[in-house]
């Protein structure tokens, strides 16, 4: 077997395995948020927060996302958030 080959089908493999972890995540019922739903300011936060969040997450029930969310804007704050703590597009420059 080529090692070309071999590479294809561990990764066909991780992304089976991974597939059937997602497969298995859950999220809690929206109804216990209707108020106060996290807007952009929350996002943003959160987004400033993520790297920090993430090393929690490997360790305790921490999520690096809010669920559920006001939408689109909470998103938007998140994105620019972690783009300032990551660095951006600007990092590579």
């Amino acid at each position: 077997m080529h090692a070309k080959q071999s590479r294809r089908i561990c990764l066909a493999i991780l992304v089976l395995v991974g597939l059937a972890i997602a497969g298995c995540a859950t999220q809690p019922a929206p109804d216990t948020y209707i108020r106060n739903l996290p807007g952009f300011w929350w996002g943003l936060l959160h987004g400033f927060l993520m790297p920090f969040t993430f090393i929690g997450s490997l360790f305790t029930d921490v999520r690096i996302y809010n669920f559920p969310n006001a939408g689109r804007w909470y998103d938007f704050g998140y994105l620019i958030g972690a783009a300032a703590i990551l660095g951006g597009s600007g990092s590579a420059a």
